[in-house]
C-alpha cells in the first residue's frame, strides 16, 4: 500500500491520507474546496466545485492516474438543488468519460463547504500490468 501526498492539493485536515494506492487502484479521500495552501474557497457552488475537481486532478496526477481513469465517483452535496450546477462542471472535467457515480445530499460537510467528492481510479501501474 502506498500513501499518496502532493503539495498541489490541500493537506489532510485529520488523521487520513489524500489518497492510497493499492494493487494499481487509487482511493482518494474526499476533497473539499480548500486551496493547496489550505484557504477555504468562498461559499459559491461553482467556485467550490472547480476547486474540488482541481484538487482531485492533482492528487490523481501524483498517484500516476487522472480523471479519465476514474472508475467510481461519489459526490456529497449540502443542497441537492445544486445538483444541476455541479453536474455541468463535473462534465467539463470528465468530458466523454463517464465513471460510475453516486450523488447524495448530506446535512453538513467539513468546514461547512457545499460539495465534497471522492473517487476510485485506475493508475497507470494497473493499466501497464
Amino acid at each position: 500500500m502506498e500513501i499518496i501526498q502532493t503539495e498541489n492539493a490541500p493537506a489532510a485536515i485529520g488523521p487520513y491520507s489524500q489518497a492510497l494506492k493499492y494493487n494499481g487502484l487509487v482511493y482518494t479521500s474526499g476533497q473539499i474546496a480548500l486551496t493547496p495552501e489550505g484557504q477555504l474557497v468562498e461559499r459559491d457552488i461553482k467556485k467550490q466545485t472547480h476547486q474540488v475537481l482541481t484538487n482531485l486532478q492533482n492528487v490523481l496526477l501524483e498517484a500516476n492516474s487522472s480523471l479519465d481513469k476514474v472508475i467510481k465517483a461519489t459526490i456529497y452535496l449540502e443542497n441537492m438543488e445544486d445538483f444541476g450546477v455541479v453536474n455541468v462542471i463535473y462534465a467539463e472535467y470528465f468530458g466523454e468519460h463517464k465513471p460510475a457515480r453516486s450523488t447524495v445530499a448530506v446535512k453538513t460537510l467539513p468546514k461547512n463547504v457545499l460539495v465534497e467528492i471522492d473517487v476510485i481510479a485506475a493508475s497507470d501501474d494497473l493499466i501497464n500490468m
